[in-house]
C-alpha cells in the first residue's frame, strides 16, 4: 500500500515510521486538510486544527450512540472481530457522552491530584529499585528492566492485580494495540481476538474474586459503587480495567525509551540534564513533544464540518497528527530542535477535551521518577548498540534500547 505520489505520508514506509517528522513539515504546507485514500481519512496536520478538534462535539470516537453501521455509511467489523470490539466499545475512551460521562467520572476518584500525589513515593521507591538491578548488571535493555516494569506495576497495583498475575500483562496489551495501526493485517486482528478473550477471562475471574473478598484497590472501588448513576455493568468494567492498563503504561513504555533515544542522540542536552537536575519537569515534556509516543487519533464525523473551504461530510473519519501538531513552527521555536528548558511547550501528547488521558499526572510523575533515579545512579549510562524501532507507526516506540555503564 502506497501514499499517493505527490505525498511523502506513508505510514508503512519504515523510512517514514524512522521519522515522519519532514513529511510532516510537507503536509503542514500543502494545507490544513487533506484526504488520504489508501485509509479513508482526513488528514490535519496543524496544532490549532488539532487542538480545536479535540475539542470539537460535531466530532465523536464513536457513532453507534446516534446511528448505526449502516445508517453512518459504514461495513460492520467482521464477525470473527468481536471479541475485540466489544472490550474495546465499552472503555471510556471509545464511549461518548453520557457513558463516557458516567465512566469518567468514577474512574477519575482514583486519579485526583491528591490520589496520584500519594502515590509518589511508591513510584520512586520502585524507579530506584529497577534502576540499581540495571545498574549492578552493568547495563541492559532500558525498556525491559526499567521503563516497562515500572508502569506495569504501578497500574496493576492500583487496579489490585497480584504480582503473580502480572507476567501476560505487557504481551495482552501490545496484542490488542495492534489493532489501533492503520489498516491491521489479519494476523494483527487475530492476535488482537486471543488476547481481548484471554485479558477478559482473567479479568472477570479477578472481579468475582474481589466481589467475594474486596480489597483496597480500584476494581473493589468499581464493584463497590452504590450510586446508580455511576454503576458499571461487568462489561463496563473489565474494559475499563483494559483501558487503564492498556494506556496507563503504553504511552510512558514509549515515552521513557523514545525519550533516552533522543537524549543519547542530543548529547549537548543531556549534559545540560546531568548537570542540573531540575530541569526534568521540563525535560520530560519536551520529550513528549519531541517524539510523541501517540502519533495519531482519529475521530467520526457526526455532523457535516469544514475546514479551510474543505466541507467533510458526516461518516467521514479524520486521523488528527499528534506528532505534526507537536512540531508545528506556529506554535514551537525552532521545532525540530530539542530544547529540555523549553517553557512555552503546549504540546498535545496527552489529547484534549473530553478525551484528555485522565492518567497523565501519574504518567509525568512516573517519567520523572525513572529519569531521576537514571540521572542519580547511572550518571555514566550510554547507549550500547543502535535501537530498533518498532514497525508501528500510530504507537511510536522500539523494541529495546541497549544501554550500559560509561
Amino acid at each position: 500500500m502506497a501514499a499517493p505520489s505527490d505525498l511523502a505520508f506513508d505510514p508503512w514506509d519504515p523510512a517514514f515510521v524512522a521519522d515522519p517528522y519532514p513529511a510532516y513539515a510537507q503536509l503542514r504546507e500543502r494545507g490544513r486538510v487533506r484526504y488520504f485514500e489508501p485509509t479513508d481519512q482526513w488528514l490535519v496536520a496543524h496544532h490549532a486544527d488539532v487542538s480545536a478538534l479535540l475539542r470539537d462535539r460535531r466530532l465523536g470516537r464513536t457513532y453507534l450512540h446516534r446511528f448505526s453501521h449502516e445508517e453512518f455509511g459504514r461495513t460492520p467489523p467482521p464477525p470473527e472481530h468481536e471479541p475485540f470490539h466489544t472490550l474495546n466499545d465499552h472503555g471510556m475512551l471509545d464511549l461518548e457522552p453520557p457513558d463516557h460521562t458516567r465512566i469518567r467520572r468514577l474512574v477519575s476518584k482514583a486519579f485526583t491530584p491528591r490520589t496520584v500525589d500519594r502515590l509518589r513515593p511508591y513510584v520512586r521507591e520502585l524507579a530506584d529499585d529497577l534502576v540499581a538491578g540495571l545498574v549492578a548488571a552493568g547495563g541492559g535493555d532500558l525498556l525491559r528492566d526499567v521503563a516497562e516494569p515500572l508502569p506495569v506495576a504501578v497500574i496493576a497495583e492500583m487496579l489490585g492485580i497480584p504480582e503473580s498475575d502480572r507476567a501476560p500483562l505487557r504481551p495482552w496489551s501490545a496484542d490488542i494495540c495492534g489493532m489501533y495501526e492503520l489498516n491491521p493485517s489479519e494476523e494483527a486482528a487475530a492476535k488482537a481476538v486471543r488476547a481481548s478473550v484471554e485479558f477478559s477471562d482473567y479479568l472477570r475471574d479477578l472481579i468475582a474474586e474481589r466481589r467475594k473478598n474486596p480489597g483496597d484497590d480500584l476494581i473493589s472501588g468499581l464493584i463497590a459503587a452504590h450510586d446508580e448513576d455511576d454503576r458499571l455493568t461487568e462489561q463496563e468494567m473489565i474494559a475499563t480495567c483494559v483501558l487503564l492498563l492498556n494506556a496507563g503504561h503504553e504511552a510512558t513504555v514509549n515515552s521513557t525509551v523514545n525519550g533516552w533515544w533522543a537524549l543519547f542522540r542530543h548529547p549537548d542536552q543531556l549534559a545540560a540534564l546531568r548537570a542540573d537536575h531540575s530541569l526534568v519537569p521540563t525535560a520530560v515534556e519536551e520529550l513528549l513533544r519531541y517524539d510523541t509516543p501517540l502519533q495519531l487519533f482519529e475521530r467520526w464525523v457526526l455532523d457535516e464540518i469544514e475546514i479551510d473551504g474543505q466541507v467533510i461530510p458526516r461518516g467521514a473519519e479524520i486521523a488528527m497528527l499528534f506528532g505534526s501538531a507537536n512540531h508545528d513552527p506556529a506554535v514551537f521555536a525552532d521545532p525540530s530542535r530539542l530544547d529540555l528548558a523549553r517553557r512555552d511547550n503546549p504540546h498535545i501528547s496527552f489529547s484534549a477535551g473530553i478525551h484528555y488521558c485522565i492518567g497523565a499526572p501519574l504518567a509525568r510523575i512516573e517519567l520523572a521518577a525513572s529519569m531521576t533515579s537514571l540521572l542519580e545512579r547511572a550518571p555514566t549510562l550510554r547507549l550500547a548498540a543502535e535501537p530498533v524501532r518498532k514497525p508501528n507507526f500510530v504507537i511510536r516506540g522500539l523494541e529495546g534500547l541497549a544501554v550500559e555503564l560509561g
